[in-house]
């Protein structure tokens, strides 16, 4: 094996400390278009002090933090083991109600009993958002579009194909309408996402396996090799990715 191939295995290696959803890593290693929206502005604008919050899919928890909403108004579910140890150890002594639920799984709270329920990138059913949420409650939510990634997945994973196509704008809008929401802020975006060198791209791709399904430096050394030449020629790593934001409100 050659000096190349050793260097992504390291990068590789490197991925299996990531825990939380901290990025950090990937520092001056990859750079990506901003959307037309800041999640956490539209989230302040509506959250209030004295609401009871559900934050959906939470993560380590980093973001959330950064509403500074009172521990004891605030819930969180997660359904990654991992971060859902992180979060008993680092939110659950403060106050915050942590519980695990995977996608698919029923929330286990009771009916209208939150003024506010945040989802960043996490799976979420409309029956349930509203059975949980108050009459007048808020439903915020930044989702990954199916057309996320294809420029790069199709071009790491041989005859890569989309389980769905049904996960847009339009389609949730009017879900969420349907409902009962008022849709008080929808866009959509395609961000354009650059990859600058090869030890960046391999812990990214490692780190959301669901979309580079079976990715490995061992079973896909052709493809990265690729993808490097490509770098070489560009400067950069080329991808894009689909992103859409709504703010509704249950009448």
């Amino acid at each position: 094996m050659n000096q190349i191939e050793n260097e992504w295995l390291q990068s590789e290696k490197n991925q299996q400390n990531f825990s939380g959803w901290d990025f950090s890593y990937l520092e001056n290693k990859y750079a990506q278009d901003e959307t037309p929206w800041n999640y956490y502005e539209l989230v302040k604008r509506y959250l209030q002090p004295e609401m009871q919050l559900l934050d959906m899919g939470t993560g380590g928890g980093e973001l959330l933090e950064t509403f500074h909403h009172p521990y004891k108004r605030t819930s969180v579910t997660e359904g990654w083991g991992n971060n859902y140890r992180l979060l008993l150890e680092r939110l659950q002594p403060k106050g915050v109600d942590v519980r695990f639920v995977q996608d698919g799984e029923l929330l286990p709270f009771k009916d209208k009993h939150f003024d506010f329920v945040s989802n960043s990138h996490a799976f979420f059913n409309f029956s349930e958002v509203k059975r949980v949420l108050k009459p007048g409650g808020y439903f915020i939510t930044q989702q990954v579009g199916d057309l996320n990634g294809l420029p790069l997945s199709t071009k790491l994973i041989d005859d890569y194909t989309k389980p769905r196509f049904d996960l847009h704008l339009s389609k949730v809008v009017r879900s969420l309408t349907e409902q009962g929401f008022e849709i008080l802020y929808e866009n959509e975006a395609y961000p354009v996402q650059k990859f600058f060198d090869m030890d960046g791209l391999i812990y990214y791709c490692r780190t959301i396996p669901w979309e580079f399904p079976r990715f490995s430096v061992a079973t896909h050394k052709e493809q990265l090799y690729f993808l490097r030449e490509e770098l070489k020629r560009n400067g950069y790593i080329y991808n894009l990715e689909h992103r859409f934001m709504i703010v509704a409100k249950l009448r």
